[in-house]
């Protein structure tokens, strides 16, 4: 009885149970989270118009011809409407030509690996999953972290994303973007801030046990902030060379927050050769290994073929 009596309340009670839903990708905080965020409302808005239409007109038609309704007119041989079967049909036509045109522009015009247009030059920094943790190296600053970032704000940030173990995916959902991270292969991703604030970055793809807790924060400072965290960083007197990035990659959950005051030179592009080079290889003196930075995106290691010298 009470069941019956209060069930009208259930759709009221819908906002309070979303309330503890994170709206982040609808809280951009950065030029391509808010492009996204506009394709998104856009997409929806349009579906809507087919969507919303159709459940009113079921809950009309329900209630005009239900069995105590001896008004509603009685039409059991009625088979076809030219007219219902032009609005049916030319109306998803015209939602579908409008859907898949914004799709195709979009896709071209966020496309992650499109650098920013910015008077202010990239700041990189290289990304490497692992279990389940996340490695951060700024090449140009000599320094590394651990599940923390810090960028200047409305200063474009390019991403070049790998993995050290199985696939994942880089994602700051604030900003925008998801990009995945694969053994062997160099993704980019090209994100900006535009105003200051704490960011929270995640794995957005299955990677183990452990892929729930792979989280990482993002700091969008001032110039100055941004200046002396790096030099915040550099006073560590930890080092990553090789043999500490050995012991990174070792699978551990809950990982803190660890600075780098000093990176091999190179590391990130040492981490992808792992996966390229023939293992009898990998230990080859600094310059005669396959150092130079890979030309394109996505490219996958390939063993190269050994030369024996005598001519076949």
């Amino acid at each position: 009885m009470i069941k019956n009596r209060f069930w009208w309340l259930l759709p009221s009670l819908m906002p309070l149970l979303l309330s503890g839903c994170n709206m982040a990708l609808l809280d951009p905080k950065g030029e391509v989270g808010m492009q996204q965020k506009s394709l998104i409302l856009t997409a929806t808005w349009l579906m809507l118009i087919v969507v919303i239409p159709v459940i009113i007109m079921t809950f009309v038609f329900a209630w005009k011809y239900r069995a105590s309704n001896k008004n509603a007119t009685y039409s059991p041989n009625w088979s076809h409407s030219n007219k219902i079967e032009f609005v049916v049909w030319t109306i998803p036509l015209i939602i579908i030509l409008i859907l898949g045109t914004l799709t195709w522009k979009t896709t071209h015009s966020l496309d992650p690996r499109t650098p920013l247009a910015s008077k202010e030059k990239p700041l990189v920094i290289q990304a490497v999953s692992l279990d389940w943790k996340w490695l951060f190296i700024y090449p140009e600053q000599g320094i590394a972290t651990v599940n923390e970032i810090s960028f200047p704000a409305n200063v474009p940030i390019e991403f070049k994303v790998t993995s050290g173990s199985v696939m994942n995916s880089f994602f700051i959902p604030q900003l925008g973007s998801q990009i995945y991270a694969m053994a062997g292969m160099q993704n980019r991703v090209h994100l900006i801030a535009n105003e200051e604030g704490a960011y929270k970055g995640i794995s957005a793809n299955y990677s183990g046990a452990g892929f729930s807790g792979m989280k990482f924060m993002a700091y969008a400072t001032s110039t100055e902030k941004f200046d002396e965290w790096v030099s915040k960083v550099k006073q560590s007197p930890k080092a990553l060379q090789l043999t500490d990035y050995d012991e990174l990659t070792k699978a551990t959950q809950n990982n803190p927050v660890e600075y780098f005051g000093a990176v091999k030179p190179a590391l990130y592009q040492d981490i992808i050769n792992r996966f390229m080079v023939p293992a009898n290889q990998q230990a080859a003196p600094e310059g005669h290994g396959m150092q130079q930075e890979m030309p394109h995106d996505m490219e996958q290691g390939m063993h190269m073929p050994s030369h024996s010298g005598s001519g076949e």
